[in-house]
């Protein structure tokens, strides 16, 4: 390079005008010898540089770091001699020039020892990146508040894949980069998934019911309540984040050109599908890739666009992902509803007094056995709300909400009979439990989001609560005139059309006449 820096522009000034005046004098078959000063220069010097290195690598072979660094220099010299001088050896070949890396690792058969180096070190730097004491780590502080947070390992392995990109993007040869690809990339996303993997059946082991025998008090303290629940956000929030980076490596130009010509090479059908890449054959890349490449041997005409090189380890991250959302969806429901256990063994709902005048007008304080259910609900949902993004915790949070209504449904509403007071308790109550919910949830709630998810409990309540006094009705029909309890029992069980009728006075839609009744029977005064 300092030879050509230092010398090519004499060549350029000064042979270039003798070169274009013998092309003129040696005619058309002969011209193109003197197509390019500058460029013959360089094919003049290439031979010295060929026999530098027949001389250098053999003595480096056995360095992996001076191996690994010799050829990324030579890739960077290629590089300059297209981008810098523009080479072209031959003006009238179809080919561009392939390189000197091409020639070191392809002609002379260095490719396979340097595959080797350079996933010798991709895997060593992976296997720093797992053993670092805080690769577990949930990373807060490098994503968006309402993004999904994953590990520190998930994001440093993410940041070491789009390095070993760099290595092998100057590579001219399809098949070169492809093994890349498969050999070093591909083959880190699928340790680490094997990793998140044993991680969440590590999980499944520890709170099986044998699990928890084995393990006693202090073991199953690690898997219980938040604890358990960042156990699985680790997971969850690593196979996400790895999903959406491979799904935005699949519209990068790089991979989006290797997988055209992939496709390319295969509806060609070349050896009956063997060899497809080096001596790969369609089989085994579809295997590693997409099924959409074995999908396109040679019969059919699927437009690249119909699939990624990524498409089968993201399939794998994405079955991961929906794995563990759906444990943690369970696993927060099983543990607010453990806690609501004391709350369905109250029984005094019936015998509850009318309270003051002055009680009336402040909101009911939560009934005492709901407390913990109460601080269980908002601790782990504070946690998950600092955890997951916007869109997985309301997936989570709509599914805890509805667990919670059949929860109350079937162990409260419809197990005990009440007052017109123990009515307006229990609804005060659910008023709380989705009071703290959206209170957790914060930015990413809707006002009400949680009332409405929640909506066959909330006009069972409805329902239950109405009131025996005139001046007390708060459900009023579209003439503004109070629905009491008699009224609504009267219309409710004349017949289906009347009760029909009458729940659409109350806006209630999403109860059978048969459930309204039911609710309505669990009035003590109904029932006397």
């Amino acid at each position: 390079m300092d030879l050509l820096n230092q010398y090519g522009s004499f060549f350029i000034s000064y042979l270039q005008p003798i070169f274009d005046e013998r092309a003129e004098a040696v005619g058309p078959s002969l011209e193109w010898n003197f197509y390019n000063a500058s460029h013959s220069y360089i094919t003049a010097l290439l031979p010295m540089l060929r026999q530098k290195i027949s001389l250098f690598l053999p003595q480096i072979s056995n360095y992996p770091q001076l191996l690994s660094h010799f050829i990324h220099e030579l890739m960077n010299f290629d590089n300059e001699i297209r981008e810098t001088w523009n080479y072209m050896p031959d003006p009238y070949a179809d080919d561009n020039w392939k390189g000197m890396t091409w020639e070191v690792l392809t002609k002379q058969g260095w490719y396979d020892r340097w595959l080797q180096v350079e996933k010798d070190f991709a895997l060593a730097r992976y296997k720093d990146i797992i053993d670092t004491a805080d690769s577990g780590e949930i990373d807060y502080d490098g994503m968006e508040v309402t993004a999904t947070k994953p590990t520190k390992a998930a994001i440093r392995v993410n940041d070491l894949l789009e390095t070993i990109t760099e290595r092998y993007q100057p590579l001219s040869s399809f098949s070169q980069k492809l093994r890349f690809l498969i050999d070093i990339q591909i083959t880190i996303f699928d340790q680490f998934h094997e990793r998140l993997y044993s991680a969440l059946e590590a999980y499944l082991a520890m709170t099986s019911t044998l699990g928890r025998t084995v393990q006693g008090a202090d073991g199953q303290a690690s898997v219980e309540g938040v604890a358990g629940l960042e156990r699985l956000c680790r997971v969850f929030g690593s196979a996400e984040y790895l999903e959406k980076k491979m799904e935005d490596w699949s519209n990068d130009v790089f991979f989006v050109e290797l997988w055209s010509e992939l496709q390319d090479r295969v509806r060609q059908n070349r050896d009956s599908g063997r060899n497809v890449a080096g001596t790969m054959s369609v089989a085994e890349v579809a295997s590693r890739t997409s099924p959409a490449v074995a999908n396109n041997n040679g019969a059919h005409t699927t437009s690249p666009s119909d699939g990624a090189l990524f498409d089968e380890t993201a399939s794998a991250y994405r079955r991961l992902r929906l794995r563990s959302e759906t444990i943690i969806t369970s696993t927060l429901s099983s543990n607010v509803l453990a806690a609501l256990k004391p709350y369905s063994r109250v029984s005094t709902w019936a015998t509850l007094s009318t309270p003051s005048a002055t009680a009336t007008v402040s909101p009911l304080s939560p009934t005492s056995d709901l407390a913990h259910a109460m601080r269980a609900l908002s601790t782990q949902l504070s946690f998950l709300s600092r955890a997951l993004g916007t869109a997985p915790l309301r997936r989570v949070s709509r599914q805890l909400l509805l667990s919670v209504q059949s929860y109350i449904w079937d162990n409260v509403l419809t197990k005990h009979t009440f007052s017109e007071t123990g009515a307006a308790q229990l609804a005060s109550d659910v008023d709380h439990l989705c009071h703290v919910v959206d209170s957790a949830l914060g930015a990413s709630s809707q006002v009400g989001i949680s009332s409405r998810t929640i909506k066959k409990l909330s006009e069972g309540l409805r329902i239950l609560c109405l009131s025996t006094a005139e001046q007390e009705g708060d459900v009023s029909t579209k003439d503004d005139v109070p629905l009491r309890l008699w009224d609504v029992e009267k219309r409710l069980f004349r017949d289906n059309e009347s009760a029909r009728s009458v729940l659409a006075e109350l806006e209630i839609d999403s109860l059978s006449e048969a459930e309204a009744r039911s609710v309505l029977e669990r009035r003590v005064e109904i029932g006397s």
